[in-house]
């Protein structure tokens, strides 16, 4: 073979080692358009699961409390304090008094109270109505996966 000829096969067998800028700005661009079409779906989901947590909890205390009333011959837990209602209350769930997961007053206490409705700053996560034996969230904001519906009207 002549010379030119080894030359121009020698230029075709190189080599391409790493990636273009072009590919690379694609790639990141992609990228982007998909965390930024995926970042809110997620972040309503975990919203949504927070107050799905929380009625849940909501079921397990009440249930708790109905036992509480079946298992005392009709007696309403104790409404003095909240202590004295966690205490009640606690042996009929299994583990410790649930921690509310919404609100300024992330915590297992719990407020006696003789009206319906939460606080807008809460200090104790939970409220235990003594008039009409209800309990509910101790927080009055509008729920974060719904609109309309406040944390205390669960």
């Amino acid at each position: 073979m002549s010379q030119p000829v080894q030359g121009l096969m020698k230029m075709n067998k190189t080599k391409k080692n790493g990636f273009t800028l072009v590919e690379l700005v694609v790639v990141i661009l992609v990228l982007g358009i998909l965390a930024g079409v995926a970042a809110p779906k997620f972040l309503s989901t975990s919203s949504e699961a927070v107050d799905n947590g929380l009625q849940h909890t909501l079921t397990i205390v009440r249930d708790a409390i109905e036992i509480y009333i079946a298992k005392n011959d009709g007696a309403k837990p104790p409404s003095d304090s909240g202590a004295n209602f966690v205490a009640a209350i606690e042996p009929y769930i299994r583990g410790s008094f649930p921690v509310c997961p919404v609100g300024p007053a992330k915590n297992a206490t719990v407020e006696i109270v003789t009206a319906a409705g939460g606080d807008a700053v809460p200090t104790a996560g939970w409220a235990y109505n003594s008039t009409d034996q209800t309990f509910f969230c101790n927080y009055s904001a509008e729920l974060a996966s719904k609109s309309g519906i406040d944390y205390d009207e669960l």
